[in-house]
């Protein structure tokens, strides 16, 4: 399902708005659109829409995932495609599977009312038997990858020779998953003759390319970008090594016992394993992914919806749609690739006048992707540590408590047990009472975490030595009031390169007397390691005159 909510996201539009009634839209269109609760076009749905009805011009879109340019695009075509004519009509290429068969079900459900349409999926990673199958028994809509569809086309199984609309959906993404030659085929074995619909984040030197030779007289329609996110949202991170990441997650949930979340992962592979481990280890969640059925997904949905289930784990594909606007959190079990990516996913919090926590979870490798993230958003990304087990047992002791404590009590109902209660418990004091209650409902945090160690990487190489600084006398300083940067040296773990290496060289520099060391990642052909920035300078000149083993250091500032 398309969001209904995204105009909440736009407010200098709403008076601007064409509403559906009267964009020239069938009555059997409305009727689906009526079915599906969608009330308030979308500022790309209404530029985009009668602009595609009215001309045969092509189009080229610029707005961010999230803003409807599903309907935007479909509405138009389901409007003209013939469906007594048994051929492929339209064709519309997507970067992913999950988006794929995300729009395919959408247009299932816009067409419910349009008797004859059909619509096929084409995608790698699935049975092609199946999909020549559909293409064969007269689909007038194709949707798919690039890859699939060379391949299709290739085998002369795919014909696109009476094509009237070609739509080039996240083209941008396309490109970055490398799929600009399988692009460039495509479009060479489409007919001149038909409209061509663009649709990107952003401008790039390809959708330039393709404006200016393979479009026809384009309108252009830019929605403004939401890059700033919203004001109700507080932007959090921690920094772990790749390694304890999922072991993050579960401190960061633990330490909120009354989570409502989302957490995004990139994969449907990751999307599956997370959610698998949470559930074995007793969380109330569920996973949204692009291999689960429409009515799973509904099921699961509702469920959510209800507070039956506090934590969805999903794929930012497969999460599209979701208007829950009570979310406590969002969380990122990894950051994703695009600024407009993770604003949309931190959108889904602080919705309704409430606020809302955004947190993500890094390794080294990615703070330079996240200051670039916050440099673009104007936000300020707070830097925390993952909690330790001494602070989510105390949360998780006084949720306990607090849930105990405004717990309605129905004596009416409970009268007929309280006198075996209190001869089962009279030998018990008031506090061994207090004790033994708390024991059977906390044990399992009590055993969890009673040895855990610290996991978070914000804290210096000298901290986790007994709270010294890197030269083993100097007592470590609230990394709060420090600045850090990010430095990457040519030497690794096949160099047999160590962060004693590291600290070797420091310590042998006078100049470098005093500076803080953060975390410090030995990968195996490089080694990154954050230092104060207020040393930079001397950082770069002075680690750069050192050697390794006979060879030159080589830094580079990230």
């Amino acid at each position: 399902m398309l969001r209904r909510d995204t105009l909440n996201f736009f407010p200098m539009f709403k008076e601007d708005v064409q509403q559906f009634d009267k964009m020239g839209l069938s009555p059997q269109i409305l009727q689906g659109l009526n079915d599906l609760n969608f009330k308030q076009p979308t500022p790309i749905q209404s530029q985009a829409i009668p602009a595609i009805l009215n001309s045969s011009n092509d189009l080229i879109g610029f707005a961010q995932t999230g803003t409807g340019k599903t309907a935007a695009f479909v509405l138009p075509i389901l409007q003209q495609v013939d469906p007594g004519q048994r051929r492929v009509q339209a064709i519309i290429l997507c970067p992913t599977r999950e988006l794929c068969m995300q729009i395919t079900g959408d247009i299932k459900h816009f067409a419910k009312h349009l008797p004859g349409i059909k619509t096929v999926a084409v995608y790698g990673g699935s049975s092609a038997f199946d999909q020549i199958r559909k293409l064969k028994d007269g689909a007038q809509i194709v949707v798919g990858t690039p890859g699939r569809v060379k391949d299709l086309l290739n085998r002369g199984k795919l014909l696109l020779g009476e094509l009237g609309w070609l739509v080039l959906d996240e083209a941008d993404e396309m490109l970055d998953k490398g799929f600009k030659e399988d692009l460039e085929a495509i479009l060479d074995e489409t007919p001149k003759k038909k409209q061509t619909l663009l649709f990107a984040a952003t401008m790039s030197p390809w959708i330039k390319k393709v404006m200016q030779q393979r479009m026809n007289n384009p309108k252009e329609i830019r929605v403004a970008a939401q890059n700033q996110g919203a004001d109700t949202v507080e932007h959090k991170y921690v920094t772990v090594h790749a390694r304890d990441r999922y072991a993050a997650l579960r401190r960061l949930l633990d330490v909120n016992p009354d989570v409502y979340g989302i957490v995004f992962c990139r994969t449907r592979l990751e999307t599956k394993e997370v959610a698998a481990k949470l559930i074995e280890h007793n969380y109330s969640a569920r996973a949204i992914h692009g291999d689960i059925s429409q009515d799973e997904r509904s099921e699961t949905m509702a469920r959510f919806r209800e507070k039956h289930i506090q934590i969805l784990v999903a794929t930012d594909v497969a999460a599209r749609g979701i208007d829950v606007n009570d979310l406590t959190h969002v969380i990122n079990y990894e950051l994703p690739d695009s600024l407009e990516t993770y604003v949309h996913r931190s959108g889904r919090t602080g919705r309704a006048g409430k606020t809302g926590i955004s947190l993500t979870v890094i390794n080294m490798k990615e703070r330079g992707k996240l200051k670039r993230i916050e440099s673009m958003m104007k936000k300020r990304f707070d830097e925390i540590n993952v909690p330790t087990g001494k602070e989510i047992c105390e949360a998780q002791l006084m949720s306990l408590v607090s849930r105990v404590k405004n717990t309605e009590v129905d004596l009416k109902e409970l009268d007929p047990y309280l006198p075996a209660i209190y001869e089962e418990l009279k030998s018990l004091t008031y506090d061994q009472l207090i004790h033994h209650f708390v024991s059977v409902e906390f044990s399992s945090f009590l055993k969890h975490y009673s040895n855990s160690k610290d996991i978070s990487t914000q804290r210096g190489y000298g901290q986790e030595r007994g709270g010294q600084g890197y030269n083993g006398n100097q007592r470590y300083r609230d990394r709060k009031n420090i600045k850090l940067r990010t430095y990457r040296i040519n030497f690794g773990k096949k160099d047999g390169f160590s962060p004693k290496s590291l600290f070797d060289m420091i310590n042998k520099n006078q100049s470098l007397k005093g500076i803080e060391i953060g975390g410090i990642e030995v990968q195996t052909d490089c080694t990154q390691f954050e230092a104060e920035a207020a040393y930079h300078g001397k950082t770069i000149r002075f680690l750069g005159q050192e050697k390794y083993r006979k060879q030159q250091v080589k830094i580079t500032a990230l």
